[in-house]
C-alpha cells in the first residue's frame, strides 16, 4: 500500500492510505495487517468523516491518532474541506490548533441529514 508513514507508541512503522475498496482511509502495520479505518462520504468539495475504528488488538498504541492524522493530511493536500462528525476526527482537529485552521468545520443539521440518507 502506498501512503504516509507514521510511528506508533511501540516504535512500529505504520502506513496510512486510501482504502481502494471503499470511502475510507486505512492504517496498516509493518506485517500489512489492517489495524483500523476512518470512513467518510464526499459531498461536493467537502469530505464528511463519520466513523473511525481501530481493531481491539491494536488499542493503546496511538494507531487511531496516526490514522486520523494521515487521513486529515491527505484530505487537506487534496484541497478538500473536512466536516468532522466522528468524535475522534473532531478531537484530533481541535487539539491540532492552527495546523488545520480553516480546513475543517463542525457538521450542520443538513450535513447529518444528508449523511443519514447517503447511508440508506
Amino acid at each position: 500500500m502506498t501512503g504516509t508513514q507514521y510511528t506508533d507508541k511501540t516504535g512500529e512503522t505504520l502506513t496510512v492510505g486510501r482504502d481502494p475498496q471503499q470511502e475510507a482511509f486505512e492504517v496498516r502495520t509493518q506485517a500489512d495487517e489492517v489495524a483500523g479505518r476512518t470512513f467518510f462520504r464526499n459531498r461536493g468539495q467537502e469530505r464528511i468523516f463519520y466513523h473511525t475504528e481501530v481493531s481491539e488488538e491494536f488499542g493503546g498504541r496511538g494507531i487511531g491518532t496516526a490514522l486520523v492524522r494521515g487521513a486529515v493530511e491527505a484530505t487537506r493536500a487534496e484541497g478538500v474541506q473536512i466536516v468532522a462528525v466522528c468524535p475522534l476526527v473532531k478531537g484530533f482537529l481541535e487539539k491540532s490548533g492552527d495546523d488545520f485552521a480553516g480546513g475543517w468545520r463542525l457538521p450542520t443539521p443538513d450535513d447529518l441529514s444528508w449523511l443519514r440518507q447517503a447511508e440508506d
